[in-house]
């Protein structure tokens, strides 16, 4: 009898493994984690699409002042009615995911990316926070300028304990959070620019947006960024518009 009940214990014991260790594990590769296959298989289900439809490309409607970046996210529904996809990878926002699917130059070169969506949760939860400012207040709480029209910001104000930021897809640093002149909110990624400069063959000037180093090079492309260039060598930011 006490042979039973331990051993119907031990039992009870691997499945609280099984249920409480495995299964968010296996989540957390399915839903988390950029998966090169499935990047791969979305590009070829792009590629097919264009193939079958004169050259266009399966993407949602957006507005045309959506940010570059943000603007050409592919559209699941059309790849699958068009059989061009059999399911939506598992770390797709659509499936539960932590990323979005897009596109990077759709017009002549079409090819895959990610956002990450936690970037995105990042900027909502210090856009509440500011929006309850600016209600109260004439102006956002400006901090230090970094260049003209662009801004830390003055975290207190909004009662947060420390300076807002996001963790980078790139080197999984912390990026800061920053603002424009009208209180837009930006991350700042000349520190992940900064290192692709030195990392990547490029051939980018003064005036030219270095974006794309990321954007190209890797899987995640610079969600919710103002347009970079180089001097000197080093990023800097080209200017405030979108």
């Amino acid at each position: 009898m006490n042979h039973t009940y331990i051993k119907g214990i031990g039992v009870l014991l691997l499945m609280v493994l099984l249920s409480g260790c495995l299964y968010p594990d296996n989540e957390l590769a399915k839903n988390q984690v950029p998966n090169e296959a499935q990047l791969e298989l979305v590009q070829t289900a792009v590629d097919n699409y264009r193939e079958d439809n004169s050259g266009l490309v399966p993407i949602k409607t957006k507005p045309m002042n959506t940010p570059i970046f943000q603007k050409y996210l592919i559209d699941f529904t059309t790849l699958k009615e068009g059989h061009q996809l059999a399911e939506i990878p598992g770390n797709a926002y659509e499936n539960g995911g932590v990323y979005q699917y897009t596109l990077i130059t759709p017009e002549d070169n079409p090819r895959v990316k990610l956002i990450d969506l936690r970037i995105t949760e990042a900027i909502r939860e210090v856009s509440v926070k500011l929006q309850i400012y600016r209600n109260k207040h004439l102006y956002p709480p400006f901090g230090d300028q970094i260049e003209k029209g662009i801004y830390k910001i003055k975290y207190k104000e909004l009662g947060l304990e420390n300076e807002p930021y996001v963790v980078s897809p790139y080197s999984g640093d912390n990026l800061p959070i920053i603002m424009t002149t009208d209180g837009e909110l930006y991350v700042d990624y000349r520190n992940d620019l900064y290192d692709a400069l030195k990392e990547y063959d490029h051939n980018y000037k003064e005036g030219d947006d270095i974006r794309y180093l990321l954007a190209e090079n890797t899987p995640f492309v610079p969600a919710y960024s103002l347009p970079y260039t180089v001097h000197d060598g080093e990023p800097i930011i080209l200017n405030k518009d979108k």
